[in-house]
């Protein structure tokens, strides 16, 4: 971690800590980075607590910047409120504890919350049997936790940083990614494509809500049994609540399952079950097809800005430049086939 490294700021972070922690005195076992994040910045924390109310063995995950990100992605400080309020809906979320807007300790303000058992692998999820239990169950449990995320609606006090909610979701989020593809000066005719496609399909607006931004295959936490914390509140923004549906039905994060329409591990039927008993509210299937032809291009720009951190010298990173050059043309593919008129028209009449 630049510029100033875990090792180096081990007794400043653990004064912290036990300040936070409300200890007399608060001991570091251990402390190294985790795998994944592309765009933040993980740590595995171990911690001893004499006393206080968390007196005894605490384990925890520190969320800080990575040295480049995103143009869309929330702070630190935002996506712990965000947590927090996903936790008090009584979302499956690791618990926040402690927030650090400062850069003295680490260089970056960070957060810490409660580590949750399990893993979030994508690839390894969908290939390995014994992880999630009952995949059926597991898709309608994804579906009730995403209706508890979008009860969230404003306006909210505590997420003022949101901004005004969008009177068009469709159509903000299309401008907003013709936006980012320009700036990088990145001509492509089939994302352009793509994105008049979507202005001139875009949904008539209805309700606006919290929406998670990133809920996908990869971004959950799973054990054996099932289901054990959702990860990464970063996008979240006020939008259409379809276009959550969309992001996790996408064939783009579906890992090779393609037959399987709910992230890679069910039936879209049994996603869209649990969704409806937690909300009571039914699904419209032509919204959320708009919303994962969207899902497409959102991450054929993410990819291509993911490409550009390490063409630009920002951060070396050999997994940045493969995304950036392997994701963007199966992407186009996937699009413009999405958006044929023959096929839109035989499945939309």
């Amino acid at each position: 971690m630049t510029p100033i490294s875990l090792a180096e700021a081990k007794q400043s972070l653990e004064a912290f800590l036990s300040q936070a922690a409300q200890a007399s005195r608060l001991r570091l076992t251990e402390l190294r980075p985790l795998s994944g994040g592309a765009i933040q910045e993980n740590w595995l924390l171990d911690a001893e607590v004499k006393d206080g109310p968390h007196a005894g063995k605490l384990e925890l995950v520190l969320r800080t910047d990575s040295v480049s990100g995103v143009s869309d992605s929330r702070t630190r400080p935002q996506e712990f409120a965000l947590l927090r309020a996903a936790w008090q809906a009584g979302v499956t979320v690791p618990e926040p504890l402690w927030l650090n807007e400062e850069t003295g300790i680490l260089g970056r303000p960070f957060y810490v919350m409660r580590r949750v058992t399990g893993t979030a692998m994508g690839h390894r999820l969908i290939k390995d049997p014994a992880l999630g239990g009952d995949r059926n169950a597991l898709a309608r449990q994804l579906g009730r936790e995403l209706a508890k995320i979008h009860k969230i609606r404003p306006p909210r006090p505590d997420l003022v940083f949101l901004g005004v909610p969008p009177d068009d979701p469709a159509r903000d989020e299309v401008m907003r990614l013709r936006k980012q593809l320009d700036l990088m000066g990145y001509p492509n005719p089939a994302l352009e494509w793509a994105m008049r496609w979507c202005e001139l399909h875009a949904p008539i607006p209805e309700r606006v809500t919290l929406a998670h931004g990133d809920f996908r295959t990869g971004n959950y936490m799973v054990d054996e049994n099932g289901l054990t914390g959702f990860l990464d509140w970063e996008f979240c923004a006020w939008s259409d609540p379809m276009s959550d549906l969309g992001w996790f039905c996408a064939k783009c994060w579906r890992f090779g399952q393609d037959e399987l329409e709910a992230g890679g591990i069910a039936a879209r039927a049994e996603f869209y079950r649990g969704y409806e008993q937690e909300s009571e509210c039914p699904i419209d299937a032509d919204r959320v097809a708009f919303w994962e032809v969207v899902a497409h291009i959102r991450w054929a720009v993410i990819a291509i800005q993911q490409g550009e951190r390490t063409l630009s010298g920002g951060e070396g990173s050999l997994d940045l430049a493969l995304t950036g050059r392997i994701y963007p043309p199966q992407l186009e593919r996937d699009l413009l086939d999405m958006t044929a008129p023959a096929r839109w028209s035989q499945a939309h009449a």
